[in-house]
């Protein structure tokens, strides 16, 4: 005994469940990217601090904060700061990594990650 009251409302049903679904997916997608953006970001960041310590510890002529951008770029991030002083074998770097536009959170984000590398020489040297 079925009224017409209660005709269509698995359908009502099954919408809100695909809805939900969809947010979800969409959530999970730009989850991912702000994920890959902050490795990317971290990754540049290890390179860049790790090139620039080298080059302070190991002169090639080259400026340390230019090699560290380099790198940095070479990641996918931009550099954005550098402590790396001469006559110093440790550096600081911060870079920052576009993550893009997000499905659920209008507007364009990027990550900034920091790293920090020293070099020991030994004491030869």
């Amino acid at each position: 005994m079925r009224t017409d009251r209660e005709r269509g409302s698995v359908s009502i049903v099954l919408a809100a469940g695909i809805l939900v679904v969809l947010v979800l997916t969409m959530g999970v997608a730009d989850l991912g990217r702000v994920l890959a953006g902050r490795a990317r970001a971290r990754t540049g960041a290890d390179a860049a601090a790790l090139a620039a310590a080298q080059e302070l510890a190991y002169p090639s002529g080259l400026e340390p904060e230019t090699l560290a951008a380099d790198y940095a770029a070479r990641n996918g991030g931009e550099l954005v700061a550098c402590a790396c002083a001469t006559g110093s074998f440790e550096v600081t770097v911060e870079v920052r990594a576009p993550v893009g536009d997000l499905t659920l959170v209008p507007g364009s984000f990027s990550i900034t990650q920091q790293a920090r590398a020293v070099v020991d020489l030994p004491s030869g040297l």
